[in-house]
C-alpha cells in the first residue's frame, strides 16, 4: 500500500485503514450505511414475525431494538455532518503507511 495514490487504493483497503486510524473516510461510511440498511431489513423481518406470533412482549423488545438502531444511525449521521469525513490519504499518513511524495528517481524508473 505504500506510495499509491487515492485512485489505486481499493475500497477494502480504505475501510481497513479507516478502522485503524482516527476519523471516518467515505468508503467506511458507505459500508456503515449498508450495514445499517441490512440491520433495518432484519429488524423489519423480526418485527413482522413478532406480530404474527401474537407475543406482545417480543414485539416490545423488537421495537426497543428498532428504536436503539434508529437513534444510533441518526446520532452517527449528525456527528459526521458536524465533523466531516477524513480523506484516506490523511489516514494513511497518520498511521505511517503512505509516502508523502515520490522522488524524481522513482518517477523515472
Amino acid at each position: 500500500m505504500e506510495g499509491r495514490s487515492s485512485n489505486e487504493i481499493s475500497s477494502a483497503e480504505a475501510v481497513f485503514v479507516g478502522a485503524l486510524s482516527s476519523g471516518v473516510n467515505a468508503p467506511t461510511w458507505f459500508v456503515l450505511k449498508i450495514t445499517f440498511l441490512l440491520l433495518a431489513f432484519c429488524f423489519t423481518a423480526m418485527l413482522s414475525l413478532a406480530f404474527f406470533s401474537s407475543d406482545f412482549v417480543v414485539v416490545g423488545h423488537v421495537l426497543l431494538l428498532v428504536t436503539i438502531g434508529t437513534v444510533l444511525f441518526v446520532l452517527l449521521n449528525r456527528f459526521l455532518a458536524e465533523t466531516g469525513l477524513v480523506p484516506v490519504e490523511q489516514q494513511m499518513m497518520e498511521i505511517g503507511i503512505h509516502k508523502t511524495e515520490a522522488t524524481s528517481e522513482n518517477k523515472i524508473n
